[in-house]
């Protein structure tokens, strides 16, 4: 980052390590650049057209397109002062090319002149930073033997330009006359900006620059700016400039942290004040320029390339430009730091580091050709209005520099923000090592060092795209590393500390008014703050350095020349003084003796509204005690102080279940008065991760003090603190910040304790099975032969949650066993048999810990139990890659046969994550198990048999599929022949299914709901073996099938999107569109033949064959109907040519589907309703025959068409349209 430490450790403090000049070295000459001369000529040629036109010169460092002043020379420094000092050493080579980029540039006296300024930095081995400023401006060489060599250039180029361009003929009116010819060079050697020594004054760019250990890139402007305008300036400096040379070299100090310096120029004052170790770290760029320059949208794309560590290529021709926006980017990604190739200005020469097959951000120079001139900026950044509560503060600095201040530390701490809110509890989940530092740096690539399934799991779902990547990238690598290797306070890197601190305060916040994580935009609060450190520190400066002086220089020395920078003293700059009069004014104990009245009278004025507010809570939570010490509280008012915590657990724990409870009900629970509409839309993921932290803090409270720190055993710091009058934390809890050891957690720990204890007791005999409880009473809705019953079993769970290889640290298995529990509505139960144990809570407890009070803890469960009445998927849809085991019981017909048959059966299972493939079934076997990733909610089961064998006919009743780690149950019925010849002939089905719902004891007294998947509203029918036996319906209980079918769509997508249930079980379900279309066009159908059936797939084909003979013999009505028709024929006809053995029914679900996502379906009732086939094949009664009730039933369907139906690919699996 930008702000950064730049020089070693022992640098004494000095502002600047180095004045440098660079530029024409009048003793050495012209000296080609030969390497950026070759860039710029490969770059050219890429965007001419005919390269073959130049000529190979150019492997000499030579481009004859250029004219001689735009080509590029070697700079030199020229000079350097002090020549080396020991904590900076000096890099000749670096800063040569990073002050002049791209060379020497000479200009004329018809060419602009203007200085220019850019700053670069310079990255050494270590990865510390110097930061160089410069400023290149122009000097009239007085040098003959420039000027002549010069003309020399010119004349050979235009010797080698007219033998490039002189047309290939020999024809003599080429050229009407010499005269005309010559007419033509002379124009275009005006073209090209042509240097007549007789004419011309030619001039040369020339630079001066300062090394610092810091980026004060404003002050050093200043500097600079001063100097030059020194030499330019009609009337001498008032002092040699060796005297502010020699000044800025060696008696400005750099300020402390939080502190502001004021030292003189040539011609005024210049002020840099310096962030204290709690701020943001230093930041001297325009962050304005930056969101003008591409506008608020290109930034944030920018700026997330960077956080994913894309490879970034600025490009600009402006150096400062290209530093600017490089180090905004880098600063903002605070705490993070960019770990890869950093070059923000790219010299010509290195151009060959673009193919650099690693990220990087990189800054190149255009060449100048592209008119940038008139580039139109976006909209200005909206900035809030200034609510400086200091309007009497005299700032020392002008008034558009403070603006620029301001508005960089909004900006920074908005974004700063941003990551604290989104990382506010990243240290849980770093996974600690167990080895020593020094083998754990060893095995580091090998190491994981962050638990991100975990961390990831607690996240919003709009978060998830950017931080599962973000996740993986080196910087946050890094920053974790950085963590793990600072084990205290002092050890910390910088950049660490603070974000810790901001850290600490929002989940000390978090503590006294609980929040939510949450997508939505959240204030920074912190801008304010920082504003007034900043306004403080330019109000009142803490140290003025020394003035200059005049040196100790000989008679003559110093000499003033107008337009030239003179050539320095170097017996007067090449050391500092050892101790004088000028430098006691700098001693450390000033500075210590300032820090110690500006602590004080920040902590007397700057922090009386936090102090208020401190005060106010202790008020509030009943303290009365004001004393300082903790040996002066008394039993009375601990116990008192304690009461009032517990109590606030309890009202938080009853909050915080509401809450959950009325969001998961949605709008329903609105309607009854259980809430407000806009509480109403928070993220399902951040809800449960909240109480995820309530747990924690809940199970952290009065936690045993265990001085063994065993891989259960450990200390915990209270999250949850009070606080008096001197933000005092009371004596029965940690006076530590609040996170936890190592990634522990407190409720994961006491499950290893209570494990542990089954484990001994199991051993020594004296454990019975009550422990564990058979599942009796989960799945009486289903009184037909079923799956043995799944165990409820705690300590099972824990089991599960310790197989997950995803899952590192000790808090993520906590909050998905949480999860699992409130998956399977046993959170209340499991944890009431946690804490039966009463043993084990009083050893892990103090008496006044609230899982000791008895009342308060059955409250504490008896709100959980709530949870009971709706339906949680938190543990499905977010762990998504493990493995988990299905069970599979196929239910054949008994009565029919079932145990005949012969042939090899399959079955496919999907779900809303995926699915299963095809799983081949062992002949006669009817249960089984199998392995493999999360599918989510189950919705279809396809299964089918190969037809081998003598009886390969199989009637099956129904599937249940169970999920052995959440226990849920789906039951997919069937009912339906599986074999050639029998029902429909069809050898697959797609089984639609059901979430079964669990009935539980009713001594627990818990609610049930109908779960998402199905519509309380619904008529459920019983699947009948043949479809023929269906109950025939009437026209109007037709119409109402129709209505509540469409009904139950609109409805589904008019729902929240995380509300909505399984749009396949609405489509093709018992009574769904599907099943509702059927009894539309089964009513009034003609009695079939005896022994034979006809499927309504028979009419369509019939019909379909019509449509196409009317087609061959050109009888089309109109065109819409002609379009239609075609649609209609070319649906029937793909469906029959897929290769599934789907039966009739399946094509005809088929078609409905397909129908119903391109918004078909009208159309084609319309199309059927006119067709002749439909007079023969239905009686004058049917449904389809009246045009009042068909023109109904059109209506009904066309209300679909604003809704985008995306189907399941187990539903159009095999089929291409």
């Amino acid at each position: 980052m930008s702000g950064g430490s730049g020089g070693g450790s022992s640098a004494p403090g000095r502002f600047a390590d180095y004045f440098v000049i660079c530029g024409l070295d009048t003793e050495t000459g012209l000296e080609p650049d030969e390497l950026s001369a070759l860039c710029q000529y490969i770059q050219a040629s890429k965007t001419r057209d005919g390269a073959s036109r130049f000529i190979s010169s150019a492997t000499e460092g030579e481009n004859f397109e250029q004219t001689p002043l735009r080509r590029t020379f070697k700079s030199k420094v020229l000079a350097r002062y002090p020549e080396n000092v020991e904590w900076n050493p000096f890099d000749q080579d670096a800063v040569g090319m990073l002050c002049m980029p791209k060379g020497l540039a000479f200009k004329t006296q018809a060419d602009s002149r203007e200085p220019q300024f850019h700053s670069f930095i310079i990255t050494r081995e270590d990865g510390s930073r110097t930061f160089g400023f410069s400023l290149t401006f122009f000097e009239e060489v007085t040098s003959k033997q420039i000027c002549s060599a010069m003309q020399t250039l010119y004349h050979m180029h235009n010797a080698e330009y007219d033998i490039l361009h002189t047309p290939p003929t020999n024809d003599k009116d080429s050229c009407s006359s010499t005269g005309d010819c010559n007419g033509t060079s002379v124009s275009k050697l005006q073209r090209f900006n042509s240097y007549d020594i007789s004419r011309d004054t030619l001039y040369v760019s020339k630079c001066i620059c300062l090394i610092t250990p810091m980026s004060f890139m404003k002050a050093c402007k200043k500097v600079l700016e001063q100097l030059h305008q020194a030499v330019t300036s009609p009337q001498p400096p008032p002092l040699p400039l060796e005297s502010y040379i020699y000044n800025i070299l060696y008696e400005v100090p750099l300020p402390p942290a939080g502190r502001s310096l004021k030292f003189s120029g040539v011609y005024g004052p210049i002020i840099c004040q310096r962030p204290s170790t709690s701020e943001l770290p230093l930041f001297d760029f325009p962050v304005k320029e930056v969101f003008e320059l591409l506008g608020v949208e290109n930034v944030v794309q920018l700026f997330t390339c960077a956080l994913l560590e894309f490879q970034i290529l600025l490009y600009s021709q402006h150096y400062q430009r290209l530093m600017t926006v490089a180090e905004t980017i880098t600063a903002l990604m605070f705490p993070f730091q960019w770990q890869h190739v950093y070059v923000p200005i790219l010299p010509a020469s290195l151009l060959h580091f673009l193919d650099a097959p690693v990220p990087y951000l990189m800054g190149l120079h255009s060449n100048g050709l592209d008119d940038r001139s008139k580039l139109e900026l976006p909209q200005e950044l909206e900035v809030r209005e200034e609510t400086s509560s200091k309007k009497d503060l005299k700032i020392q600095c002008d008034e558009e520099e403070f603006k620029i201040y301001q508005l960089n530390i909004q900006i920074r701490e908005v974004f700063a923000n941003r990551f604290t809110q989104m990382f506010a509890d990243y240290e849980v989940f770093v996974i600690q090592p167990s080895q020593d530092k020094e083998s754990w740096f060893t095995n580091r690539e090998q190491m994981q060092n962050f638990d991100k399934a975990s961390f990831l799991s607690d996240q919003p779902e709009p978060y998830l795209p950017f931080l599962s990547r973000f996740l993986e990238t080196q910087m946050f690598a890094s920053f974790i590393d950085n963590k793990i290797m600072c084990h205290d306070e002092d050890d910390k890197d910088p950049v660490l500390r603070v974000f810790d601190s901001r850290v600490d305060k929002i989940r000390l916040l978090n503590v006294r008014t609980p929040t939510l994580r949450t997508s939505m935009y959240q204030k920074c609060t912190t801008i304010d703050e920082a504003e007034k450190s900043i306004e403080l520190r330019l109000a009142k400066i803490d140290h003025t350095a020394v003035h200059p002086h005049l040196l100790d220089m000989k008679i003559g020395q110093g000499k003033y020349e107008l337009g030239f920078f003179p050539k320095l003293q170097s017996d007067v700059l090449s050391t500092g003084p050892a101790s004088n009069k000028w430098t006691k004014r700098n001693a450390p104990a000033q500075w210590r003796r300032k820090d110690r009245q500006k602590q004080h009278t920040e902590h007397l004025r700057l922090d009386n509204d936090q102090r208020e507010k401190y005060i106010q809570e202790a008020r509030n939570l009943g303290s009365t005690i004001r004393q300082p010490k903790l040996s002066n509280l008394s039993p009375s008012v601990i116990a008192q102080t304690n009461w009032k915590f517990v109590e606030g657990l309890l009202k938080e724990c009853r909050n915080k279940t509401k809450r959950m409870l009325v969001e998961k009900m949605g709008r329903e629970a609105v309607e009854l008065g259980h809430g407000e509409v806009n509480i109403t839309g928070v993220e399902e993921n951040t809800l449960i991760a909240s109480l995820c932290d309530l747990l924690e803090r809940i199970w952290s409270h009065g936690l045993q003090v265990k001085q063994d720190r065993s891989c259960t055993a450990f200390v915990l710091e209270d999250r949850a603190s009070v606080y008096s009058a001197s933000t005092q934390i009371w004596a029965f809890q940690s006076t530590r910040r609040p996170t936890l050891h190592k990634g522990k957690s407190a409720l994961w720990s006491h499950l290893l304790h209570y494990l542990e204890n089954r484990q001994r007791k199991t051993t020594s005999g004296s454990f019975s099975t009550s422990g564990i409880l058979l599942d009796s009473e989960r799945r009486k809705s289903d009184t037909s032969p079923a799956m043995s019953p799944l165990r409820i079993s705690l300590i099972q769970d824990m089991r599960h949650i310790q197989n997950i290889s995803e899952i590192k640290t000790d808090v993520g298995k906590a909050r998905a066993w949480v999860r699992l529990s409130m998956e399977k509505k046993l959170l209340s139960r499991h944890l009431k048999q946690l804490l039966s144990d009463h043993e084990l809570t009083k050893k892990l407890y103090k008496r006044y810990a609230f899982l000791r009070c008895d009342d308060e803890k059955e409250q504490f469960l008896y709100h959980l139990l709530s949870f009971n009445a709706v339906d949680y998927f938190c543990f499905t849809n977010v762990f998504t890659t493990i493995l988990i085991p299905y069970h599979i019981l196929i239910v054949p017909s008994k009565k029919l046969g079932g145990s005949m048959f012969t042939a090899n059966p399959w079955i496919c299972i999907s779900g809303e994550l995926g699915e299963t493939g095809v799983l081949q079934i062992p002949r006669n076997i009817l249960e089984m198990t199998f392995e493999c990733q999360n599918l989510g909610k189950l919705t279809t089961v396809q299964i089918g048999h190969d037809n081998s064998g003598l009886y390969a006919k199989w009637l099956v009743e129904y599937v249940m599929v169970r999920n052995e780690i959440t226990g849920h149950t789906y039951k997919f019925p069937c009912g339906r022949w599986l074999g050639k010849g029998m029902d429909d002939g069809s050898l697959e089905r797609i089984l639609v299914g059901e979430l079964l719902t669990s009935h539980t004891e009713v001594d627990e007294r818990q609610c049930r709901t109908p779960p998402l998947q199905q519509s309380p509203s619904m008529i459920r029918r019983f699947v009948t073996i043949s479809p023929n036996n269906k109950p025939k319906l009437n026209t109007g209980q037709i119409q109402e099938a129709i209505g509540e079918a469409v009904n139950g769509i609109v409805k589904h997508f008019h729902k929240p999107e995380k509300e909505r249930g399984s749009l396949t079980l609405l489509l093709c379900g018992e009574s769904g569109l599907v099943s509702a279309l059927e009894q539309v066009f089964q009513h009034g159908f003609k009695s079939p033949r005896l022994f034979k059936n006809v499927f309504i797939w028979d009419f369509l084909e019939k019909a379909q064959t019509y449509y196409e003979t009317l087609e061959q013999n050109e009888m089309v009505p109109e065109e819409n109907w002609q379009t239609r028709a075609r649609n209609f024929c070319r649906f029937i006809t793909a469906i029959n040519n897929t290769p599934r053995n789907i039966g009739k029914d399946g094509k005809f679900q088929m078609l409905v589907c397909l129908g119903a996502r391109d918004h078909l379906l009208h159309h084609w009732i319309a199309l059927l309703a006119d067709c002749p086939i439909t007079a023969q094949m239905y009686e004058d009664i049917a449904l389809i025959k009246d045009h009042t009730l068909v023109n109904s039933l059109i209506r009904v369907l066309q209300t679909l068409q604003e809704f985008n139906i995306t189907l399941e690919a187990s539903l159009v699996k095999g089929i291409d349209i």
